[in-house]
């Protein structure tokens, strides 16, 4: 059989590996049951979904006709070091700094990973996040999550 798309071959590749990770990882954990599932039940159920779906990519770039074969380009090592970075400094800094200067911090220096960076939206994009954050962590799921700067211990909402 020949793939006629590369991409969708390694992406469908990659949600397979990925999805079966996910749901051999949730086996560590119990399932409970459908009426009251555990804390493994949705995180298996998803893998196997995600890998499902990358199947069905897959299954795609082999049966689809592309002209080129759509090959696969340079790896953007960039972008990938800056969105690792923002998310490493994320987590070094929500503590340290408290949500409302953390987050907005992640979302622009990620979005600056982009060719087609624009501060104004980023910054837009950061308001939206961070409000959304407060209203579902901290007011609809009542979190304990720093919210500004800390002296001494951390304390949220």
């Amino acid at each position: 059989m020949k793939i006629k798309s590369q991409k969708d071959f390694w992406s469908g590749l990659m949600f397979i590996a990925v999805g079966l990770g996910f749901a051999w990882g949730a086996t560590e954990y119990s399932f409970g049951q459908a009426a009251r599932p555990g804390p493994g039940y949705f995180p298996f159920g998803l893998g196997l979904l995600m890998a499902l779906l990358g199947a069905l990519v897959l299954l795609g770039a082999l049966t689809k006709d592309t002209a080129d074969g759509e090959p696969i380009g340079a790896f953007a090592w960039r972008p990938l070091g800056i969105i690792i970075g923002s998310i490493v400094l994320f987590g070094v800094l929500l503590p340290r700094l408290g949500m409302f200067i953390a987050l907005p911090l992640l979302v622009v220096m990620s979005a600056s990973a982009s060719d087609e960076f624009k501060l104004k939206e980023a910054l837009f994009n950061a308001v939206i996040l961070t409000v959304g954050s407060y209203l579902i962590f901290i007011y609809g799921l009542n979190l304990t999550i720093p919210l500004w700067p800390t002296i001494g211990a951390a304390t949220g909402g």
